[in-house]
């Protein structure tokens, strides 16, 4: 998988944006993502040294709507969230472009 297809968007809540403070940022990545890649891609397109990477899995959510009909709600998704090393932050404005 190349690089620049790892990184979907960062996740810009009230709940990831406090964790900027302990150097955690939160990312949708591709699903077939590694850890190893997304710490490969988070240092190339923002310049920062990547200390660990955390890894979860978002479950879709569905209602039922009359009878077995299903809606979707919410689409499976894989959530990272990146510790940088210390006196590290990301900018998510300055993006480096691939070369």
């Amino acid at each position: 998988m190349q690089l620049n297809q790892v990184i979907q968007s960062p996740v810009v809540t009230e709940k990831s944006t406090n964790g900027h403070a302990d150097r955690k940022y939160t990312f949708l990545v591709h699903p077939d993502a590694t850890k190893v890649e997304i710490a490969q891609a988070v240092s190339d397109a923002y310049g920062v040294k990547v200390d660990s990477v955390n890894v979860n899995k978002v479950l879709k959510k569905t209602r039922l709507i009359g009878r077995g009909r299903t809606m979707t709600k919410r689409h499976a998704a894989k959530k990272a969230v990146v510790t940088l090393k210390e006196k590290e932050s990301i900018d998510f404005n300055k993006f480096k472009s691939a070369k």
